[in-house]
């Protein structure tokens, strides 16, 4: 019996470092037994580069593990300018629409909510074109995080995306959401209306692939060493440097943690962001003006060496800015838990990770703003450094993961949601 074929509109996907890109590729994978997949997806372009062999033609036609991809020429961008975005954002969406009509005959669609709008429609568009199940995963709900952070205040343009993705949601045959509190936000835009059905599956790390390693690990210690992480306290932002954080505010309760602060076993405190993103620049130059020694700014990591960064860390930080409960997950505290790394956590009351934080007991929580209990946490870690309380911590985290939030047993949730419809 021929399996039916399945449609992902992946935006960024394999070798791209995005998330998300990430996710849908194990998901991808993980559901090639049941069904037959193709994904359309930008040519790597995930830091805002395009590599000379991405630029000659319009379509480039790959096999990754068994999933047909077809990856769209884009322009380049510039994460801190919003006219370049656009314009890459709308030459996916143009050239997305152009490559579904080569994938023939699908029995389902499915695409997140990346790009903000853009998923959604591509997923409604898909569904006529072909006559499809449309899934539309949801990530990251938009128009309410770009409100959240102020990123645009034009009330017109923020109604317009509002009955857009609404537009996309209501046509969705299954609404596929990250969260608890982002299953509350569904409910709260569809307020005394019909709410599609949907249901709420966590996003997941490979818990074979990411995994406690011994510090004294040969490849965490070559990058201690590139780093000059040696023999310190590592506190470790790893992640987008973005604009739904806060980081230029948690950068200043960092500088109260002047340059030689040791930890009750000696080490001294070092700050490690890992990553790129809009905001990079703006924390360098605070921590040249400020003098602020320790702290080390490292690139993106490929998925090959993610275990031995991470396992680099002490403590690693998941963050929030406020507003952003309801309407995105952190999805990096999968791969730190399933590390055994205690979580510093600055994420509102109700949202999903830090109610998992809670629940399991991994970890330290306040709320976005909360600066002074944001220095006492930190405070807090640096004198149990070494201690088998913040071992016990970690080991919480690692220990309920692979009970419960296994890679497998999400993309279970997947296969058997899709059958349904």
């Amino acid at each position: 019996m021929d399996k039916k074929k399945i449609l992902i509109f992946a935006h960024y996907y394999y070798p791209d470092t995005a998330s998300t890109g990430q996710i849908l590729k194990d998901q991808a994978e993980g559901m090639l037994q049941d069904f037959d997949v193709t994904v359309i997806c930008v040519v790597p372009s995930y830091n805002g580069r395009v590599e000379d062999t991405y630029k000659k033609k319009k379509y480039y036609f790959e096999n990754i593990n068994g999933i047909k991809v077809i990856r769209v020429r884009v322009p380049e961008f510039a994460k801190t300018n919003k006219l370049s975005r656009i314009r890459n954002i709308i030459a996916y969406f143009l050239g997305a629409l152009g490559a579904s009509n080569k994938t023939g005959k699908q029995d389902y669609i499915f695409t997140i909510s990346q790009p903000p709008l853009i998923g959604g429609l591509l997923g409604v568009i898909g569904k006529w074109k072909k006559k499809a199940k449309m899934i539309y995963c949801i990530q990251d709900f938009n128009p309410e995080q770009i409100m959240a952070v102020g990123y645009s205040k034009n009330s017109l343009i923020l109604k317009i995306m509002m009955i857009v993705d609404k537009f996309s949601c209501g046509h969705s045959d299954l609404v596929i959401t990250v969260g608890r509190d982002l299953v509350m936000t569904l409910e709260k835009r569809f307020a005394g209306k019909e709410i599609p059905a949907y249901v709420m599956i966590n996003n997941w790390v490979d818990e074979k692939q990411i995994y406690p390693l011994n510090s004294d690990h040969e490849q965490i210690n070559i990058f201690r060493k590139k780093y000059n992480l040696e023999d310190k306290f590592v506190i470790m932002y790893s992640g987008n440097i973005g604009l739904y954080y806060d980081l230029e505010n948690l950068i200043k309760v960092i500088r109260n943690f002047a340059p030689g602060t040791k930890t009750i076993d000696g080490r001294e405190v070092v700050f490690a962001f890992v990553g790129d993103g809009a905001l990079l620049g703006t924390l360098r130059n605070y921590v040249n003006s400020h003098n602020m020694e320790n702290v080390v700014f490292i690139p993106y990591q490929s998925k090959d060496n993610l275990i031995y960064s991470l396992n680099a860390a002490d403590v690693h930080w998941v963050v929030n800015a406020k507003g952003i409960k309801g309407v995105s997950v952190p999805s990096k505290w999968y791969g730190i838990v399933s590390t055994a790394r205690p979580i510093l956590a600055v994420l509102e009351k109700g949202s999903e990770i830090r109610m998992l934080t809670e629940e399991i007991g991994c970890g330290l929580v306040c709320e976005p703003g909360e600066y002074d209990i944001v220095e006492k946490n930190i405070q807090w870690f640096l004198n149990n450094a070494g201690s088998e309380e913040m071992k016990n911590m970690g080991d919480r985290g690692r220990e309920y993961l692979v009970k419960y939030l296994t890679k497998n047993r999400s993309i279970q949730k997947y296969i058997e949601a899709i059958k349904k419809l």
